[in-house]
């Protein structure tokens, strides 16, 4: 059982850490060349997995368009619109309105799912757009102020959202790594022409350091971490995970602390106790 929270707790890091390593990147590569970038070697990471595992499952032609959908929407849109907020967003803020996609995925799930949407989860969505307003707010004085960045920020939430709901009816029929290696090439080819139409790719940094943030993170924050997370939550109570999965913003903070060299505010923390608070009440079940 430790052994099992000391992995989890591990990809909390990772994930959290991707909103510092992502503000990193966006001030050497135009979004989408690192969009494209970092999809093809997800891509390919997916690939030696299912290849090892042989999990290249076929698709039904009633399923293919949900597929193209998810690719475009949930894999390549969210990508890109990460890397946009970023380059004018802060990192923490980032990751405490990412952080309220469990609430926005409940109201969906209830939208085209037609499952219950309770008073608690109603409750919980209050709680946390306090917490976002406290952070949002933080710096303009008292005028709610809602910059270009952080309005991609919440495109990425909702198309991961969108995700997550298109993942979960779809893999009662296909296999779940077919759906994300599926999706994450038609994101990868979708990404291609966007290089050259939204942004010149001659601003490429050369630096090894830069290049190894990038596949590194590729790799470990979609790849490695996604696996080890699903391999070791069977060893643990579900709603347990959860409140482990909802550190991300603080580990953003420490991360933001430690390599931009960002200050933690009083606004922030305060935000943060609301929006986790939030997620965690609309999330939770009653015995």
């Amino acid at each position: 059982m430790l052994k099992a929270y000391t992995w989890l707790t591990f990809c909390v890091v990772i994930w959290g850490s991707n909103f510092v390593i992502g503000k990193i990147l966006v001030e050497d590569f135009p979004p989408t060349l690192l969009t494209m970038l970092r999809l093809f070697f997800i891509v390919l990471f997916l690939s030696g997995i299912a290849l090892s595992k042989k999990r290249f499952q076929r698709v039904l032609h009633s399923d293919l368009l949900a597929i193209i959908f998810l690719g475009v929407t949930g894999v390549f849109l969210n990508q890109w619109s990460f890397f946009v907020g970023l380059q004018t967003a802060d990192p923490t803020t980032s990751a405490l309105i990412l952080a309220t996609t469990p609430i926005f995925t409940s109201i969906l799930a209830a939208i085209f799912l037609k499952e219950k949407l309770t008073i608690r989860m109603l409750a919980g969505s209050f709680v946390a757009i306090i917490g976002i307003y406290f952070v949002v707010v933080s710096g303009h004085s008292s005028s709610l102020h809602m910059e270009k960045g952080l309005l991609w920020i919440v495109v990425t939430m909702i198309t991961f959202a969108i995700m997550i709901i298109m993942t979960r009816s779809l893999s009662q029929r296909i296999d779940p790594i077919t759906i994300t290696l599926y999706s994450n090439i038609v994101g990868f080819i979708v990404s291609i022409p966007f290089v050259f139409l939204l942004k010149s790719p001659l601003l490429i940094s050369t630096k090894v350091s830069d290049w190894t943030l990038l596949i590194g993170s590729a790799v470990v924050v979609h790849g490695i971490a996604t696996l080890i997370w699903n391999n070791n939550i069977r060893y643990v109570d579900a709603s347990k995970a959860s409140i482990l999965s909802n550190l991300e913003p603080f580990v953003a903070m420490i991360m933001g602390l430690i390599l931009l060299y960002k200050p933690i505010t009083s606004a922030e923390i305060l935000g943060s106790l609301f929006i986790v608070g939030g997620v965690i009440l609309s999330t939770s079940q009653r015995e």
